[in-house]
């Protein structure tokens, strides 16, 4: 028989939408949520304006106690934190955690991470998983210790990649499959009804590190099959960008679905091949054919729309 689970007292931990999910499922089935940790306000945007978490916006709408510390560690956080008197926190998408914070709980702190964990620690999981060319991942959860995402596991559950995901559509897959596999973890642990596991050493691990503009620009050395999965992986966010060059402009691109059509042909990678209903970029095995990209300033288009208004040199190539 589970544990009265109004009884169990949690504590909340995340930033973006993600979060926000699991947060809600725990909202709507009557968990009791006794206090949310999210990230401070930060200004964002063009014009700077103070900006809230998805996670802070739907807790203040759901009159949920929130804390918002600038560090972990600041005495006056570490009170209040104590003061709700946790039996268990759980961290879904953020920040590495003190030692003096995640073994508060009697019960532990446990993590949510988007990937079948000892493959994918770190900060994009998901993108990664794409770009890879994964054909399954998943969701863990495991206690956190004092490394990043190598704590003991408790459950994990696994979901399959289709060729058409993208990072947008594997997103979705995995917060909904992660919040069942957190509300199993709740009632487990409310239970004391789980065994923990060791993660597993394993001779290839491959990590999910953290996005930044160097590793999302497109190769275009790489094969038609590799750079697919890199826009399917950055798409719909942050992107993968590629630079145009065009005469003597060098444009900055942002592609987000692409087609690879495989072909022998003889000319230079990069080169940018024209007609009148498509913009194909040469590869080593191959043409990725570009069908929905964004120009700096512009809308997100197709290719008709764009060659209306668009001239391309003959020289014209990827950069």
């Amino acid at each position: 028989m589970s544990i009265n689970k109004g009884k169990l007292r949690i504590v909340f931990m995340g930033t973006p939408a993600f979060a926000v999910h699991i947060l809600d499922g725990l909202v709507q089935k009557e968990y009791n949520i006794v206090g949310v940790v999210t990230a401070p306000d930060r200004p964002a945007g063009r014009g700077q304006k103070i900006k809230q978490s998805a996670v802070k916006v739907y807790a203040n709408k759901h009159q949920l106690k929130v804390f918002q510390p600038e560090n972990l560690k600041d005495r006056e956080f570490l009170q209040q934190l104590q003061n709700v008197e946790a039996d268990v926190q759980v961290v879904v998408a953020f920040r590495m955690l003190p030692k003096v914070v995640w073994q508060m709980p009697k019960k532990g702190t446990f993590n949510l991470h988007a990937s079948l964990l000892p493959q994918y620690r770190g900060a994009a999981p998901i993108n990664w998983a794409i770009i890879n060319g994964e054909k399954e991942t998943g969701v863990s959860t495991f206690f956190i210790d004092e490394k990043i995402d190598t704590g003991a596991l408790i459950f994990q559950s696994k979901i399959s990649i289709s060729a058409a995901d993208n990072a947008g559509t594997l997103h979705d897959k995995l917060m909904i499959e992660g919040l069942l596999l957190t509300l199993r973890t709740l009632n487990a642990i409310g239970d004391n009804q789980f065994e923990t596991t060791q993660q597993k050493a394993v001779s290839k691990l491959k990590t999910a590190h953290k996005l930044n503009k160097e590793n999302c620009k497109i190769d275009w050395s790489k094969s038609g099959c590799q750079i697919i999965n890199h826009v399917r992986g950055l798409n719909p966010y942050p992107s993968a960008w590629t630079l145009l060059q065009n005469g003597n402009d060098l444009i900055n691109l942002k592609l987000y679905e692409v087609q690879f059509e495989k072909i022998t042909h003889q000319l230079e990678i990069g080169k940018v091949v024209i007609d009148k209903s498509s913009i194909k970029v040469a590869t080593n095995d191959g043409f990725i054919n570009l069908t929905s990209f964004k120009f700096p300033g512009k809308k997100q288009m197709d290719v008709k729309s764009f060659l209306n208004g668009f001239s391309f040199d003959t020289e014209a190539k990827m950069v």
